[in-house]
C-alpha cells in the first residue's frame, strides 16, 4: 500500500479500463476520478511491477486530493491485457518493452484525461524503470506540466532521459535515493547539472540514507523519507498545474 493515508469521499469512483495507443496496441489500466477535482490529471508509470495492486490504491490516493489519476500497465504488447500480481514474469518482459511502446501508452493515457478538456494540466509520475520513463515523456510532445520521477536512473539503458534533456518542454522532479548503489551520486548530480545547463526547471531531492524503492517497497521503514517525498510531489502539481 502506498505510505499516504486514505480520505474518506475524497474519490467519485474508479474504472479499470483497456486503452488503445496508436500502434494498437491494447493493455490495461486504472483510472480513479476525484470527487472535487483542482483541474490536473496524473499518468502513473509503474516500476517494472507493471500495473500491480500498490499504483491503482496511488492512483486512488491522488484522486482524494483532487488529481483525477490513470495508472497503465505496460505489457499489453507481450502479455496481453491483464492486471499484475506478484507472481508476474516481469524479468521476461521488461526487456521487450520500447520506449517507443512506452510513449505511445503513455500518450493514450494523456488522451484518456483530457477527453473533457483538451488544454487540461497533465502531468506524468514514476517510479524506478517507470521513474525514466516518466522523465522520457518530458521530451515527448505531450505538452506535461510536469514529470516526475522516483529513483529513476537518468542514464538507464540503451538510452537514458539524460540523453534527452535538451528536448524537454516542462519542469522535472526527482526524488532519489541516497543509498543506491544501482545509481550512483555522481550520475544524479550529472543530470542536475545537464538540467542545469539546459536550462530546464527543476528540483532533484536527494534522500541520504533511503535505499532504491523506499516509497513502494520500503515504506514503512523510510516513512519519513516518504512523507516528505509525497508532500513534495504534491506541491510540485499544485506549484505547476
Amino acid at each position: 500500500m502506498p505510505p499516504v493515508d486514505p480520505i474518506e469521499g475524497g474519490s467519485s469512483g474508479q474504472e479499470d479500463l483497456v486503452l488503445t495507443a496508436s500502434d494498437g496496441n491494447r493493455f490495461a489500466a486504472f483510472a480513479a476520478t476525484s470527487a472535487e477535482s483542482k483541474g490536473p490529471g496524473i499518468v502513473i508509470l509503474p516500476d517494472v511491477r507493471g500495473l500491480h495492486h500498490f499504483y491503482e490504491e496511488l492512483a486512488l490516493r491522488f484522486a482524494e486530493h483532487g488529481y483525477d489519476a490513470v495508472a497503465f500497465d505496460y505489457f499489453g504488447r507481450t502479455a496481453g491485457v491483464a492486471k499484475r500480481d506478484d507472481e508476474f514474469p516481469y524479468k521476461e518482459h521488461v526487456p521487450l518493452t520500447t520506449l517507443e511502446g512506452v510513449t505511445a501508452d503513455t500518450s493514450a493515457a494523456v488522451a484518456h484525461l483530457r477527453d473533457q478538456d483538451p488544454t487540461r494540466p497533465v502531468f506524468t509520475l514514476g517510479f524506478c524503470f517507470g521513474g525514466s520513463n516518466s522523465w522520457h515523456q518530458a521530451a515527448a510532445g505531450h505538452g506535461l506540466a510536469g514529470a516526475i520521477g522516483f529513483y529513476g536512473n537518468p542514464r538507464r539503458p540503451p538510452t537514458g532521459p539524460i540523453e534527452f534533456v535538451d528536448r524537454f518542454a516542462c519542469p522535472i522532479l526527482a526524488l532519489m535515493a541516497g543509498n543506491d548503489p544501482g545509481i550512483p551520486g555522481e550520475v544524479v548530480d550529472e543530470f542536475r547539472e545537464t538540467l542545469d545547463r539546459a536550462d530546464v526547471e527543476h528540483e532533484v531531492v536527494v534522500y541520504s540514507d533511503a535505499p532504491h524503492s523506499f516509497f513502494d517497497r520500503q515504506q514503512e521503514s523510510f516513512a519519513r523519507e516518504s512523507a516528505d517525498a509525497w508532500d513534495r510531489v504534491l506541491e510540485f502539481i499544485e506549484q505547476h498545474g
